[in-house]
């Protein structure tokens, strides 16, 4: 968790901090009463502003996601972890819906859709890096069978 960023993801830096640790508690790889790393190591580790970590932390605690423990440190919050699974799960499906309702409008079949939703899945990929090569291949047109 927490390993990497997309600098260049239209995904504000803060935003991909905010989201890595809902996805992370929703997915129960963060339990409550984990602790998070410190703002100066997170910032080291990703190579981006103290300011952007303790913005991201800030925002986790508002949403009552994190506590602090001053001179101790940062920690998932205790009965979070349904209501993290489906916020989560609200804001990806309808991304998901809109992103289907753009294939169909733009004339990919259920099966394209599909294939595209396969290969995705089978993929180790970062959900703020670049589009993996086996799956961008899906985009050129197949060649009609004669």
């Amino acid at each position: 968790m927490l390993s990497s960023i997309d600098i260049h993801s239209s995904v504000a830096v803060y935003v991909q901090i905010e989201n890595h640790v809902q996805f992370a508690i929703a997915s129960g790889r963060l339990k409550p009463g984990d602790q998070l790393p410190s703002v100066r190591e997170l910032s080291e580790r990703l190579g981006v502003n103290p300011n952007t970590v303790a913005k991201s932390y800030r925002d986790l605690e508002v949403m009552g996601l994190l506590y602090t423990r001053r001179g101790m440190g940062v920690f998932v919050n205790r009965n979070i972890e349904a209501k993290c699974r489906e916020e989560c799960r609200k804001r990806i499906i309808g991304r998901m819906h809109e992103v289907v309702a753009e294939a169909k409008a733009a004339g990919m079949t259920r099966k394209e859709v599909g294939e595209v939703v396969e290969a995705s899945l089978g993929t180790d990929a970062s959900p703020y890096g670049e589009t993996p090569a086996e799956i961008l291949v899906l985009a050129k047109p197949k060649k009609a069978a004669k």
